[in-house]
């Protein structure tokens, strides 16, 4: 199996996410290695050793994508028997003759502490988490959105990425049985029908997520699944509320479908 480095000397964040998209374009499999924090020109030098063993032991080179503030670093880790990509100067170089601004370059500037930003986001977090699962309806008028749902649709997760990646205050509340039995929204998501996003998921997948943590039981059961499924989506149309199927999506996904369909604020940056 080919293997794909992913290097900087901040939090390797950037190579990762643009090695991966890059790579994901190629029906092959490839064994991942992320190393973040390589600061010095011995780690430098360790990293390619480590590099070229890989490329000894597979007989095929490995894919390194990097990204290095220092000039250095980055001869280094061309230099090992790899396919290197290097993210920063092949952007920035077309980037500094379109603005005629040359770059002024500044270790860990990428993924360093915005802190506005950041207190956002750790606040957010919180939130989340307090709000988690219809846990704290008292605190409904200070989301940003509130994701529903039957249980096991993916509400926590992507409420938590969210609030992690783009500050964003979701709370989310299970649509229950007794909910869908009455057809209408459960009283205290009424006043805030604006502030709500639905999510759904194949009734199979539902099954099967139930099953690991409830097995043979009525709550994991297809027929079950299946019913609440269907009343869900009955309920969203009914009431006019924006749904997204999560079955086939990350988290990711989900979140940037979200994102799409509502006028939220990003606070990323």
């Amino acid at each position: 199996m080919r293997t794909a480095f992913y290097i900087s000397d901040g939090t390797a964040i950037t190579s990762e996410v643009f090695g991966h998209a890059t790579l994901s374009l190629f029906p092959i499999d490839f064994n991942h290695k992320t190393i973040p924090f390589v600061e010095t020109e011995e780690k430098a030098h360790e990293i390619k050793a480590l590099i070229n063993a890989t490329a000894g032991k597979t007989g095929e080179k490995p894919f390194v994508f990097f990204t290095f503030v220092n000039h250095s670093l980055s001869e280094i880790i061309k230099s090992a028997d790899a396919v290197t990509y290097d993210f920063l100067t092949t952007y920035s170089e077309k980037i500094e003759k379109e603005l005629n601004v040359a770059p002024v370059p500044k270790i860990h500037r990428t993924h360093s502490i915005h802190e506005k930003s950041y207190d956002f986001r750790i606040d957010a977090v919180n939130y989340a988490l307090m709000n988690d699962d219809g846990g704290n309806i008292k605190n409904f008028s200070e989301a940003d959105i509130i994701l529903i749902g039957v249980s096991r649709s993916g509400k926590t997760p992507t409420s938590l990425y969210l609030a992690l990646q783009y500050g964003i205050k979701a709370a989310n509340y299970p649509i229950t049985e007794e909910d869908l039995d009455n057809e209408g929204l459960p009283k205290c998501l009424v006043p805030y029908k604006h502030k709500l996003f639905g999510l759904t998921i194949d009734p199979e997948r539902l099954a099967a997520i139930r099953h690991r943590r409830m097995a043979n039981s009525k709550y994991a059961s297809i027929k079950q699944c299946r019913i609440e499924v269907r009343e869900v989506e009955m309920l969203y149309k009914r009431h006019k509320i924006a749904y997204f199927n999560s079955t086939h999506h990350s988290v990711e996904e989900i979140s940037a479908k979200i994102l799409t369909e509502t006028d939220l604020e990003r606070r990323k940056y």
